[in-house]
């Protein structure tokens, strides 16, 4: 339970509600706001949270949630449970709006993450998902609207056949009589009976023509209406009475084909009138959820998992409406650390006035109700939340005329009502426990009744001034004392609470402060006695070595936390340098098996030439012994072995690639030189055919069969590339040939292509644009239109394009990448800029 009525009012939670119904986008949001209620199920409340927790990630990562119309029209709907009723075209614009975007918000929360199976579904937002069940939507309502209604909410003329008709004939009507009217007009103006500016104009819905009043009755006709100053008449001429009579009757011929169009329409919606308000319920949780993440954006607030029990431990804790209040005056509100668990389960705070105790009050009993009411709370993430069955708070005065109660006699009620009502699972708040009455009798009475919530074993926050229930706190288990803390150099309160010890009033520091007389101070220090006064301030030395070491074990603790980030930090790069160290050792030991590989290769090529040049059988063995040995070198490669032995093979690797490659150079000049020779003979025809088959960079081909003529931009004597004009290929060199170069008057060499390819490459490149955008695709469409973008890409002899895939859940990105690495033209794609779209873009650069 609550106590008292005017709870929600004495902790600022009506503020709240306030702001809250602020951010919702209609009445159905606002409703749940007002019905917004203290829960003490820690199962529903935790789901509250996750629902406010999904929403707030769902904002950051989907700009297309729909919520676009939130419109309240369940007084409408449920009106059409009385037969003959119907709604007006507004309503029903408005309806199937709302309809629309509840069918939309289902679909949306009931997709499934892609990785999910028939058999397990999974959802990114489960809790909002959890919100669909049982709701019902109206897909084929929409359509039925959307066949009588234009885009604008107003009825189409194909609504029905008699509608079009109607509509036909007031149009055809209308224009006969404008027709008519303005005939009469230019007569009239002609005769000077109408200056030549007038216009036919509207009067009670029939056309008029504006007359001067001593022209009157040069028109014949009825005079409808004139000016206000009476110079003016407004004359309906004789010939076209009949025909605005017309548009009367088939105005209202319209409106009666209108009425029973949405009439009919109202029988096909009267059977879901329940299901379709049950669903405006699941729009009006919606639109809460929404307000409440919107605030906790506001406050900063966190969603804790709330344990079923009773737990306060909340670090740096904040009361949002004074953190909203001192940042409109760029100021900041202090946070507070607030611990209460079984073993310390009632605080007794004392301190300064003005010092913050109170605050500290209202910030336990605000945020414990805002999170048992599903609500976000400024605290921080480390902190650990539980549940109360029974909050009871005694803030401020109480007292009544009416009920003839003094302060005192409030308090003394709240007090009574609090010991009846309390158990172990009741949060207690009091604030200023004991006064209102005479200080000796007030402080024996609040320390009986402290006693009884110690029996009771109660959890509370009690705020003082007096010394026996700081006393009290020592020689009590369970209780424990706290001091709002106080700067006695700058005589200026802190706002921290310190729980351990008692804090002082500060009284005479804060009274010198003042500025009151040292005499009056002095003779107040006599009075209450010496031991008092210099019991105070051992209190206060208390209090402030207590900050001076809670300050330093602060500032340990922070240090520790620094080293241990920083331990971290060295254990992670150490982990990643070993795993870096292994990739380099695997990648070397990779290069050098392809270089084995190589070198195989070229030792067999050796062996088989000194065969045809009959070589000694030594030589071959010798050949076959070096081979032998550089594969026990490369297979003795561990990586597990020390770093000395494996960059010492490394080295042996490098420099054994290096005379590779140098006798790779020295063999590919051996070639140039042959084919140079080899095109001299065939330019001489003194070598056959397939002796014509070697090509090299530069050389002029031609597919065989086709009359095209194009140049080879690289060759490994497998496959070459080739460019035909504008145009980039590759192509197996079985299937082209050596062909002379045409020359033209100017002695340049023409490539050329035929008609039919040279239009294709026109066309594309009007046609083509840089930029391809696939979201919303499935995988399969999006891999098929970036497989033909890129094709058309490499056609036009684009350099770079951008493929627009969204972020999302990255799945659509990595499928396109996968695609473009398999592409031999594609030299590389990366991220956009951040500015202009990050992650969500792929910049694709092509050779």
């Amino acid at each position: 339970m609550i106590y008292p009525k005017t709870f929600e009012n004495k902790i600022g939670f009506n503020e709240i509600r306030n702001l809250l119904r602020e951010r919702c986008l209609s009445s159905l949001g606002k409703e749940k706001i007002d019905g917004l209620n203290f829960s003490t199920n820690a199962t529903i409340i935790n789901e509250w949270l996750q629902q406010v927790k999904e929403f707030r990630r769902l904002q950051e990562e989907a700009d297309d949630f729909p919520m676009q119309y939130f419109f309240d029209v369940r007084e409408s709907v449920a009106r059409l449970r009385l037969e003959g009723t119907h709604l007006n075209e507004d309503e029903l614009f408005d309806l199937r709006r709302s309809l629309e975007t509840i069918c939309n918000i289902v679909n949306y929360l009931n997709r499934t993450d892609d990785n999910s199976t028939d058999e397990e579904k999974t959802y990114p937002y489960p809790a909002l998902h959890r919100l669909t069940t049982d709701v019902i939507t109206f897909p084929q309502l929409i359509r039925r609207i959307d066949n009588i209604l234009d885009k604008f909410g107003k009825i189409k003329d194909s609504a029905s056949t008699e509608l079009q008709n109607i509509r036909r004939e007031l149009s055809r009507t209308e224009g006969g009589i404008s027709k008519t009217l303005n005939s009469i007009l230019r007569t009239a103006q002609s005769d000077g009976l109408v200056e030549k500016d007038v216009t036919p104009t509207l009067r009670d819905g029939r056309l008029v023509i504006p007359v001067t009043q001593g022209l009157k009755r040069k028109i014949k006709g009825i005079i409808h209406d004139e000016s206000a100053s009476g110079k003016t008449v407004y004359i309906e001429p004789a010939e076209v009475v009949e025909a605005n009579n017309r548009i009367r009757e088939l105005e209202s011929e319209e409106r009666r084909e209108i009425i029973r169009i949405l009439t009919d329409f109202a029988k096909d919606v009267r059977p879901h009138v329940r299901p379709i308000l049950d669903s405006y319920k699941f729009l009006a949780t919606i639109d809460m959820i929404r307000a409440k993440a919107e605030f906790a954006r506001i406050i900063n607030g966190f969603e804790p998992t709330v344990k079923a029990e009773p737990q306060i431990d909340w670090i740096q804790a904040v009361h949002p409406l004074l953190k909203m209040s001192l940042e409109k005056q760029e100021k900041q509100v202090v946070p507070l650390d607030i611990t209460i668990t079984n073993d310390k389960r009632i605080i007794i705070i004392s301190g300064p006035n003005a010092g913050g105790k109170s605050v500290c009050l209202k910030t336990a009993g605000l945020l414990q109700y805002m999170l048992q009411c599903g609500l976000s709370i400024p605290v921080g993430e480390r902190s650990h939340t539980g549940i109360f069955k029974n909050i009871l708070i005694d803030i401020g005065d109480e007292q009544s005329i009416e009920d003839d109660l003094s302060t005192y006699s409030s308090h003394l009620t709240n007090m009574k009502n609090m010991m009846r009502f309390a158990d172990d699972k009741t949060l207690i708040l009091i604030d200023e426990f004991g006064t209102g009455t005479e200080p000796q009798i007030g402080g024996a009475i609040a320390e009986a009744v402290l006693k009884q919530f110690c029996n009771k074993k109660a959890y509370g926050i009690i705020t003082t001034h007096y010394q026996n229930l700081k006393h009290f706190a020592k020689e009590h288990e369970g209780v424990v004392n706290g001091a709002m803390l106080y700067d006695r150099q700058q005589m200026k309160p802190l706002f921290q609470l310190s729980i351990g010890n008692p804090g002082s009033s500060f009284a005479i520091e804060i009274a010198r402060k003042i500025g009151l007389p040292e005499e009056v101070i002095h003779d107040a220090s006599e009075i209450v006695g010496s031991d008092y006064i210099q019991s105070d301030k051992y209190l206060q030395d208390i209090v402030r070595d207590k900050r001076y070491w809670e300050n330093k074990r602060q500032t340990i603790h922070q240090r520790e936390k620094e080293l241990d980030k920083l331990t971290e930090r060295y254990e992670t790069d150490i982990t990643e340098i070993e795993k870096s160290r292994k990739q380099i050792l695997k990648k070397a030991k990779e290069e050098a098996e392809e270089l084995l590989r190589q070198s195989n290769k070229n030792i067999e090529n050796t062996i088989r030439e000194i065969k045809e040049c009959q070589a000694e059988k030594e030589e071959t063995r010798r050949i076959r012994e070096e081979l032998n040995s550089f594969k026990k070198e490369i297979s003795s490669i561990d990586i597990q072995k020390n770093d000395e032995l494996i960059a010492k093979k490394i080295k042996q690797i490098q420099e054994r690639k290096e005379r590779h490659k140098k006798h790779k150079l020295e063999k590919n000049d051996k070639e140039a030189q042959a084919a140079k020779k080899l095109r001299d003979a065939i330019k001489r025809k003194d070598v056959d055919e397939e002796s014509s088959k070697i090509f090299k960079n530069g050389d002029t081909v031609r597919i065989k069969g086709f009359t095209s003529i194009g140049t080879i931009e690289s060759t490994d004597n497998k496959t070459a590339t080739i460019i035909f004009g504008d145009m980039r290929t590759k192509m197996p060199v079985d299937r082209i040939e050596h062909t002379s170069k045409p020359e033209n008057k100017n002695n340049k060499t023409i490539l050329t292509i035929s008609k039919e390819t040279r239009d294709t490459i026109d066309n594309r490149k009007l046609n083509f644009h840089q930029d391809l955008d696939v979201r919303g695709m499935r995988g399969d469409e999006a891999l098929n239109a970036v497989t033909y973008f890129i094709d058309d890409a490499i056609l036009v002899g684009m350099s770079r394009v951008r493929i627009l895939h969204g972020k999302g859940n990255g799945i659509l990105r990595q499928l396109i990448r996968q695609y473009l690495a398999t592409v031999p033209n594609v030299s590389s794609y990366h991220d956009e800029h951040v500015q202009f779209g990050g992650a969500g873009i792929t910049v694709v650069d092509i050779m």
